[in-house]
């Protein structure tokens, strides 16, 4: 019998396929327009980047998705061999349930498809809290992840009918719990969103505290609140517009903090991908692009990235912008 975790994830993807999660506000981007650049040639782009020490070809991570439950493997395993035969890095969904059943952690398992992918870990900021220092390690150790994502989701929580309550005081142990993880185990820590995006401030306490990455993670794609009414959430529908737009957050982010930001939040063009980088991104994450194509195969998922590299490319030469390095300010914002 499945547990609770487990049904959970099961129908977290079912809805995100059948129904229309997609948040009420946009991510931002409409008013963000690149300067146009003296004119490339064809190809002369550079689209390489690194983080954490790993090369990436386009500076571009499948974000958190799934994992636990019988299925999911196939879902996470088509991801990282597409992401490691693209060159770009990938997130497991959040691993509670394999830390409360080693039984299904092999649904996590891609390094035997992508030995050399940039890969994340991934607990919930309640987890992080309560975990013992050994279970957390025990999340990094269990895929072999190059960092450990923790996902800051209160408004989510809150409306998930089995979600944890009290995220100020989470927030607070949370602070406190990174810096004893850095202490005592070293791992790199990605500090992300799902949804909602990260304000400058908690943005600086999240540096402060010891996180090498933040992935804003804006209002502007998927909505977990929209997830959870489909679920039955009575209150859900109340949060349906709230969260900062993926560009507001990043411009938050890139102003307050030194450490490499991940702009994701319904990311879904190679444009936009530009464009977050223009404002001071380090790399760009998405996530319901490649769901569906994941449920075919790892050529179907490789499709959709090479794809949004193409309009990378495109933007960059329209821009003028050799490499990443180049696009940096070269926006401005309409409207």
């Amino acid at each position: 019998m499945p547990s609770l975790t487990e049904r959970r994830k099961l129908e977290h993807i079912m809805i995100s396929l059948q129904h229309p999660v997609q948040h009420d506000k946009t991510n931002g981007f409409e008013r963000v327009k690149l300067i146009k650049g003296c004119a490339l040639a064809s190809g002369n782009t550079d689209t390489t980047t690194k983080l954490f020490g790993k090369k990436l070809a386009a500076p571009l991570i499948i974000e958190a998705m799934t994992g636990g439950a019988a299925g999911t493997e196939r879902i996470n395993r088509n991801l990282a061999a597409a992401a490691e035969r693209m060159g770009i890095g990938m997130g497991v969904g959040s691993q509670r349930a394999a830390l409360e059943n080693p039984a299904i952690a092999h649904t996590f398992h891609v390094r035997d498809v992508a030995p050399s992918m940039l890969l994340f870990g991934n607990i919930g900021m309640a987890q992080a809290v309560s975990l013992p220092m050994e279970k957390i390690e025990q999340a990094v150790a269990m895929i072999g992840a190059d960092a450990l994502a923790i996902h800051i989701n209160p408004v989510h929580e809150s409306v998930q009918p089995e979600g944890d309550r009290g995220a100020p005081e989470l927030m607070s142990s949370l602070l406190h719990k990174i810096r004893e993880i850095k202490k005592s185990l070293g791992i790199r820590i990605v500090a992300k969103e799902v949804g909602f995006g990260i304000p400058a401030g908690l943005a600086v306490e999240l540096e402060k505290a010891g996180a090498d990455a933040i992935d804003v993670a804006g209002a502007g794609g998927t909505s977990w609140v929209k997830i959870e009414h489909y679920r039955g959430s009575k209150k859900a529908k109340h949060f349906f517009s709230e969260g900062i737009p993926t560009a507001e957050s990043l411009a938050q982010c890139v102003a307050a903090v030194k450490v490499p930001l991940i702009a994701s939040g319904g990311i879904r063009t190679g444009e936009e991908m530009a464009k977050a980088m223009a404002m001071g991104a380090s790399l760009t994450g998405a996530a319901m692009p490649f769901l569906r194509p994941a449920l075919e195969s790892a050529e179907a998922v490789e499709s959709v990235i090479a794809k949004m590299t193409k309009e990378l490319r495109e933007a960059m030469t329209s821009a003028g912008a050799g490499k990443l390095a180049d696009l940096k300010g070269r926006y401005r914002l309409v409207g």
